[in-house]
């Protein structure tokens, strides 16, 4: 049940990740899912020390959990954007 509802917060977050570096015209459901679940690895790697505080993926589902693992999704949305594009939105 926990693996269901990860998917569907990581699916949450990578969709509003996606509209705010304005590629959810490029993007489907899974590819949303994947830039969530990702993203809250990337956060958790980079911004959990900063923030002291778990990720989605740590099965911590508070309020600064999910805004790192949202800003973990913007920065692999942005470091997308560098590798396709050659620049961020």
């Amino acid at each position: 049940m926990l693996f269901i509802i990860w998917i569907i917060v990581g699916g949450i977050l990578g969709w509003l990740a996606s509209m705010v570096m304005k590629t959810d015209a490029e993007q489907g459901m899974i590819l949303n899912v994947v830039v969530g679940i990702v993203g809250a690895f990337l956060g958790g790697w980079l911004l959990s020390p900063l923030f002291g505080t778990g990720t989605i993926n740590s099965n911590d589902f508070s309020i600064s959990s999910l805004l790192v693992s949202f800003l973990g999704a913007i920065i692999l949305l942005a470091i997308v954007n560098l590798l396709r594009r050659g620049r961020a939105r």
